[in-house]
């Protein structure tokens, strides 16, 4: 059962290490390339014209890699698993259509925001409503109504404040992940990062599942997921596709994910953090994308209470450039920082399980 997480990998890593080049020429040849701010860093001018749109790449290649990871271990398709995937490709769509509006239709803000927002609020309201249902011999569904941490506590919020919650998760962590995907690679780095996380969090699940009653480790802290090797396998689809499109993504980058893939990524990490009931827990893990939200915020919020900016400029990556740094040493220093925030994450996830010996 496990060998499907390798197979998962493996083929998402291979087919956007094959097809982002493909991908690169067919967005090239008719012209799709990115706008660039004019008041952002002057070394961002010379990206002006890289494809964009990149997200296509590893949406495709994620549920390509999922399904055919089913078809050659033998194991079907979960309904958690398949509902994460629904959550990316409706966000990705968003995205897309944002993206081709700039890009095709020449204007640069792309879909109105009333439209981007009522379309980021069908895909997640469906995905909140869906994830309640479809319940297993044991009662679990894919989603509880309950607030989570690294496991469930405290009392059932009810549908409709679940539903709201689901939303707040799923919009935020999108915005963070398009915010953060201001430098070549950053986004796509720091997302692969988490999804070995949530790929660990899905085996360690599995093994310590409340269903595995005769083999647990740890009878005290076993986990009531739904599908929780489902969830392994999707986040290392993820994390295998990320990491192919990062070789074509990373700085001079000759690709950008653009809408597509930054809503995509956002939707997809708060869908695993829902389903995996590790929905605090994902504040942690994805901590650079909530600390990078958190400088527009105060950015924002400072310039309108007292006319005066905390930044140089924001997002925060821009506010380092600015200071002098290069591209590919905010980048990295970045990276470094979403690797502490998982590496915390992580063992706070374990120290949980053990605490309930």
């Amino acid at each position: 059962m496990m060998n499907q997480i390798l197979f998962a990998g493996v083929i998402g890593l291979f087919l956007t290490l094959v097809g982002t080049p493909l991908l690169i020429k067919l967005l090239a040849r008719k012209g799709y390339g990115q706008y660039i701010r004019d008041d952002g860093p002057r070394e961002h001018a010379s990206k002006r014209g890289t494809p964009t749109m990149g997200g296509i790449a590893f949406i495709f290649a994620t549920l390509a890699a999922y399904f055919l990871s089913k078809v050659i271990s033998g194991e079907p398709p979960r309904y958690s698993g398949v509902l994460v995937l629904g959550l990316m490709v409706g966000m990705g769509l968003v995205g897309f259509l944002d993206d081709y509006i700039k890009i095709v239709k020449r204007r640069s803000l792309g879909l109105r925001a009333k439209a981007k927002m009522a379309g980021q609020l069908i895909v997640g309201i469906t995905f909140a409503v869906l994830s309640l249902q479809f319940a297993d011999s044991r009662g679990q569904t894919p989603a509880s109504t309950k607030l989570s941490f690294i496991t469930d506590f405290g009392w059932t919020i009810g549908p409709v404040l679940f539903v709201v919650w689901a939303l707040f998760m799923i919009l935020a962590m999108s915005n963070g992940v398009n915010l953060t995907d201001g430098l070549d690679g950053l986004a796509t780095g720091a997302s692969v990062l988490v999804f070995g996380a949530y790929t660990f969090i899905g085996v360690w699940q599995f093994q310590e599942s409340c269903a595995n009653g005769e083999t647990l480790t740890n009878p005290g802290a076993c986990y009531e997921v739904r599908d929780p090797l489902d969830l392994a396998v999707v986040a290392s689809a993820l994390m295998g596709s990320c990491l192919g499109f990062l070789w074509w993504n990373t700085s001079p980058a000759k690709i950008f994910m653009g809408d597509t893939g930054s809503l995509a990524l956002g939707g997809v990490l708060a869908g695993l953090a829902i389903c995996s009931r590790t929905e605090l827990l994902l504040a942690i893990l994805g901590g650079l994308f909530v600390l990078i939200t958190m400088s527009v915020v105060i950015q924002v919020g400072s310039f309108r209470l007292t006319g005066k900016r905390v930044f140089r400029m924001a997002p925060l990556q821009h506010h380092f450039e600015l200071k002098g740094w290069s591209e590919v040493l905010v980048v990295v220093r970045f990276w470094i920082i979403q690797g502490i925030c998982v590496i915390v994450g992580l063992g706070l996830f374990y120290a949980g399980w053990a605490a309930d010996k």
